[in-house]
């Protein structure tokens, strides 16, 4: 990173910079688009937290996170919904800072365990998910892996 990375909430302001962010082309089928990612968090407004990572001026990741105690799913009461890093970006400790700021609001909120879901496959998350420290729980859910991290 040549340029500390800072977080924000996505905002009227920022929405169409963040509807620009593109992950590289093997990648589209693992994660939705930013655009389809905001419809959601407009939809689940009190449970979804949706931010943009910069680099300067530049938006380089979007992320978004998913905070519901109350879930009767387990896996969805805290965790990664999906996590975009420009194309050109990847590599460079964005998304690692971006998937670290979601675990850290967890931390804040008081759980003690989050989780993040991954398509299987070559061009997919799971290698970049599994060095953060995310572990399969043998789950899956809408043919996705289910992975989980201890937050204390």
């Amino acid at each position: 990173m040549n340029e500390a990375p800072r977080l924000e909430a996505v905002t009227p302001d920022n929405v169409a910079l963040a509807c620009a962010i593109k992950v590289a082309p093997e990648q589209e089928a693992f994660v939705a688009p930013v655009v389809s990612s905001l419809a959601e968090a407009y939809a689940s407004y009190a449970t979804a937290w949706p931010r943009l990572v910069y680099a300067g001026d530049e938006p380089v990741a979007f992320v978004m996170g998913g905070f519901d105690p109350h879930a009767e799913i387990e896996f969805f009461r805290c965790g990664i919904w999906r996590l975009n890093v420009a194309a050109a970006r990847q590599g460079s400790g964005y998304g690692r800072f971006a998937a670290e700021a979601v675990l850290d609001e967890g931390r804040r909120r008081g759980a003690d365990r989050a989780t993040v879901l991954w398509k299987p496959g070559g061009h997919g998350p799971e290698g970049f998910y599994r060095r953060l420290g995310f572990e399969p729980t043998g789950q899956e859910f809408a043919g996705q892996v289910v992975g989980a991290i201890a937050l204390t």
